[in-house]
């Protein structure tokens, strides 16, 4: 994070001429040091993504353990995902502003100290607060170990090590509702937190002793109208989105407070992008917006929103199809959804090996491509289909999702000078919570208006051909990767 730091204090006016290059900043090759900080990392994120999802299938005896209803109770996601939308886009100046120990210890703190309230606590309000707590801690271990990685992997080795990162994005959230599952079946739910505590300890205290400061920091002013911004911004997005998608937009109360939420919402955002195109002149902005003058990042960006959206609406409606639909358990749903999960996350580092040798244009295309073809088959899915069929199209999907993950990450940050990399992975994390939320919440409403007027296979196969017409967005977009060098001396500091 030093160099992004010293050399975004470079890139002051008046003093452009010290920017490093990427190629004096990033060393030729990896030392010890480097790996053991990346592998730290790597696994306090599989961590903190793992517990993103662990809760989806514990809902239902939440319920009745707490006495709460279910709109109540899905607060537990909805607050840990607006913390999410609202923490991520302040990273850029959190990890500009201190070292990557005190980030690290930050974030797991918090994360460890959620992790820890939640497995004690008496009632929903403790449980809503601990979740909150965690997500703060969750928010800032992806773009850290982007900005790490960035600043610490060789530029030619770059899409190994992004392919990695694919195992703790892709494999953690698979294995979430297959983990709770096997869990909730022989333990409380309370479980859930007591056997994660012990590894998120650990991933706290070899932080502690081996993770050494990525150079120095630098002085950044924050801006206190950009973070009060973020709230109503992202927050007012991903609530109204979650609320539509949430299957409440029929009811009147919910639904108008949904749309209020996201017109609020798109106000804010765009008082926010003017604002930090105005504190861009003065080299302070919370998100530096000129990451987008690159046009891979742009292109890569679009890609990973498009992803997403078919991501999570695949993630949401085949459990619904699952369970409403073939009458499978919680537990059994789980196990048809974790080869997909498992394949996306090993296949990551061969990809990444692969993206490093041939570039993203073939690899983004036949993902693409292999995308429409699993979502147009999950359209035709009906209450017969046999179920080893759709864990090979659920497996299908996960193939040409990591094809589209890994090229997507490494082509879209490759670009950017260092004093960019943290803003970079920020604006990257901020578009996934975001496009996540409107997927599901487009795809789910889809499947519900449907399901009332023609019943849920009908309602199932509207879903999936949305989803469908969407991904052949990412066909056009794959062919337009193109392979990225690092970014020339001062490159982009205008």
């Amino acid at each position: 994070m030093s160099t992004e730091v010293s050399s975004n204090a470079s890139g002051q006016p008046g003093q452009t001429g010290k920017v490093a290059a990427p190629k004096s900043s990033v060393p030729e090759k990896m030392s010890r040091e480097s790996v053991t900080i990346i592998a730290t990392l790597l696994v306090a994120t599989f961590v903190v993504i793992l517990n993103e999802t662990i809760m989806n299938v514990a809902l239902q005896r939440l319920m009745v353990d707490l006495g709460v209803d279910a709109p109540t109770v899905q607060w537990l996601s909805t607050g840990f995902m607006l913390t999410m939308a609202v923490v991520i886009p302040t990273t850029g100046f959190i990890l500009q502003s201190l070292s990557t120990r005190a980030v690290f210890m930050l974030a797991m703190g918090l994360f460890a100290g959620g992790t820890a309230l939640a497995a004690v606590a008496p009632g929903f309000e403790v449980l809503l607060l601990a979740r909150i707590v965690q997500a703060g801690g969750t928010a800032i271990m992806l773009p850290l170990l982007m900005t790490t990685i960035l600043t610490l992997v060789p530029l030619a080795k770059r899409g190994a090590v992004m392919g990695n990162v694919s195992i703790a994005i892709s494999v953690a959230p698979a294995m979430g509702p297959t983990v709770s599952g096997l869990i909730l079946e022989h333990f409380t739910w309370r479980f859930m937190f007591v056997f994660v505590l012990p590894v998120a300890l650990a991933a706290l205290a070899i932080g502690a002793k081996y993770l050494t400061n990525v150079g120095e920091t630098g002085k950044t002013k924050l801006d206190f109208l950009s973070v009060f911004l973020t709230v109503p911004a992202f927050g007012g997005l991903v609530y109204g989105l979650s609320q539509i998608g949430g299957g409440h937009g029929g009811q009147s109360g919910p639904g108008t407070m949904a749309i209020a939420a996201l017109v609020i919402g798109v106000a804010s955002l765009a008082v926010f992008v003017l604002r930090q195109l105005r504190l861009q002149k003065a080299e302070a902005p919370l998100l530096d917006l000129r990451a987008f003058n690159f046009r891979m990042f742009t292109v890569s960006v679009l890609l990973m929103v498009v992803a997403m959206m078919a991501l999570f609406g695949g993630v949401i409606l085949l459990p619904l199809y699952l369970q409403e639909i073939r009458g499978l358990g919680s537990l059994e749903t789980g196990l048809a959804l974790l080869p997909g999960g498992l394949a996306m996350g090993l296949l990551g580092p061969f990809i990444g090996r692969l993206f490093d040798k041939v570039g993203p244009l073939p690899l983004t295309v036949t993902g693409s491509i292999l995308m429409v073809l699993s979502l147009w088959q999950f359209s035709m899915l009906d209450a017969g289909t046999p179920v080893w069929w759709i864990v090979t199209l659920h497996v299908g999907l996960s193939f040409g999702l990591a094809l589209l993950f890994t090229p997507a990450f490494t082509t879209g940050l490759n670009p950017l000078p260092p004093h960019l990399y943290s803003h970079g992975s920020a604006i990257m994390s901020t578009t996934q919570q975001v496009a996540g939320a409107a997927g599901t919440a487009l795809l789910v409403s889809i499947f519900a208006v449907v399901s009332a007027a023609s019943g849920l296979v009908a309602g199932m196969s509207a879903a999936f051909l949305t989803a469908t017409v969407i991904a052949l967005a990412a066909v056009v977009l794959s062919a337009m990767m193109r392979k990225t060098e690092g970014a020339a001396p001062g490159h982009g500091a205008h």
